[in-house]
């Protein structure tokens, strides 16, 4: 502790969480429980739990679309909600608007499928993005807008910001027009904080914004009023744990009126005929709100930002920094016996410019990756919850481990994959890969000094000097 200290002093400001994870989050080590897997989802905290328990024990709570009793209680709270959402981004509600959705993934499809594309305009994205941003470029192809990537480099991840600059503003004059520009805040899969200042640089080029702050808000202050993108996604469950099944668009206001919605439903009209066949949808945020609400869980939201604002985001993003710089420097210190390292890092090797998102594969002395489905049996059976695979971001995956787009698209004919491989394992082998993706470690507000210990032991002990056991490990059946 004193050497962590040394190196990171600011961690012993951040003392209250230590309480916290004592008082609230005591599930953890009850149960002997090393939770590394935040990006995923963070934990929910007893208090938020008991006031979701307190709160559906006090009244009655119904459908809010009526005006009864039971439904003008679940319309206040849901109000209420909204609110909190603009006040904890600092988001002007003259400005922007907030809608529920499930999650941040849902927030995306809303977007993507009402957005004006059309073939004078484009789709930018950077190659560093999660499959739900990813998705967008589906609606973009349908409507005949050309789709572009921004690369990033080879060694730390990160997409260059001069190449940013220049795909913003090449090809754009009287044949073509800026469209939406989307990008990560923080990537799901290396931990890369991206500028947000690229936002500011799109609009002043004519570009609409959509930034994913899944990743990002857990951890890090998003102040609406500094930097404003169009679009904004979040999922809540990754901010405070509970509740699943909620998340967040916030929209401008002038943003939103230019989208077209493709359909209407239940809670989203101000009106329909089916005899006239018309329909017109409500002039504010609910018209992006299909059928009925999350009612019971939605009001959840405000606890939960209570308990954020209540602890200080900055408190949060200052242990998790510590705790990140710390767990970077003990990889990058394993070795073997022999002097090879034992973990390759994939993304920032150090604090600067990430979060608390670290991913990379361990190694066999002879320099040969240890199948992530075998650190996946070897971690469960330690309770150490980490996350395995491709995380969902196939553009980052493909540039750490060295991808081309002509290996890439090799196994493709026609728009279909070669019929002669039956399975995700025959895809890896034919692109030459020794596994089918890495190992993440990712931190977050109930995280401490003991969880990266117990972490960095038990890579040590399993994985140095040792032949791995891979026998019996189940088919992958997909990414």
């Amino acid at each position: 502790m004193d050497e962590f200290l040394a190196a990171y002093p600011d961690y012993a400001t951040t003392s209250r969480l230590d309480e916290l994870r004592a008082a609230e989050y005591a599930y953890l080590d009850a149960c002997g429980h090393v939770y590394l897997d935040y990006t995923g989802a963070g934990l929910a905290a007893d208090a938020q739990l008991r006031a979701h328990a307190e709160r559906l024990r006090s009244g009655c709570f119904g459908n809010p679309h009526s005006e009864n009793p039971a439904s003008a209680a679940s319309t206040a709270l849901i109000d209420r909600a909204r609110a909190a959402v603009l006040r904890y981004f600092n988001a002007s509600p003259q400005e922007y608007v907030a809608i529920f959705t499930p999650n941040a993934t849902g927030a995306c499809r809303l977007v993507g499928e009402a957005y004006p594309f059309r073939p004078w305009s484009r789709l930018l994205l950077t190659a560093d993005n999660h499959n739900s941003v990813n998705g967008l470029r589906e609606f973009a192809r349908r409507r005949g807008a050309p789709v572009r990537y921004v690369g990033m480099s080879p060694g730390d991840l990160r997409v260059g910001d001069a190449h940013v600059s220049d795909a913003l503003g090449r090809g754009i004059g009287r044949r073509r027009r800026p469209g939406l520009f989307a990008y990560p805040a923080q990537s799901n899969f290396s931990g890369v904080q991206h500028p947000l200042a690229w936002a500011d640089r799109a609009q002043a080029a004519g570009w609409d914004v959509l930034l994913d702050a899944a990743a990002f808000v857990p951890t890090s202050r998003l102040d609406l009023s500094e930097v404003k993108p169009e679009f904004v996604t979040v999922s809540w469950y990754k901010v405070f744990g509970y509740p699943t099944g909620v998340g967040c668009l916030l929209a401008r206001r002038d943003a939103l009126a230019r989208l077209r919605r493709p359909w209407f439903s239940g809670g989203t009209i101000w009106g329909a005929s089916v005899q006239g066949r018309w329909h017109r949808l409500t002039d504010d945020e609910s018209a992006f709100e299909d059928g009925t609400l999350n009612f019971l869980s939605i009001p959840d939201v405000e606890t939960g930002l209570a308990w954020i604002s209540d602890i200080g985001i900055d408190t949060i993003h200052r242990r998790v920094g510590c705790l990140t710089g710390w767990l970077l420097g003990c990889l990058a210190g394993l070795k073997h016996g022999n002097g090879a390292p034992l973990v390759r890092i994939y993304g920032p090797q150090d604090g600067t410019g990430r979060g608390g998102a670290v991913t990379f594969n361990f190694l066999d002395a002879g320099g040969a990756v240890i199948d992530e489905r075998t650190v996946a049996r070897d971690t469960s059976a330690a309770g150490i919850s980490v996350r395995t695979g491709c995380f969902c971001n196939p553009g980052a995956a493909e540039r750490a481990f060295g991808l081309t787009g002509k290996a890439l698209r090799g196994p493709w004919r026609r728009g279909r994959l070669r019929p002669d491989l039956k399975s995700a394992d025959d895809y890896l082998s034919l692109l030459g890969l020794p596994t089918g993706g890495a190992v993440r470690v990712s931190l977050g507000l109930a995280s401490n000094l003991s969880d990266v210990e117990r972490f960095v032991d038990f890579a040590e002990q399993t994985y140095r000097d040792r032949e791995p056991d891979s026998a019996g490990l189940a088919p992958r059946l997909r990414c």
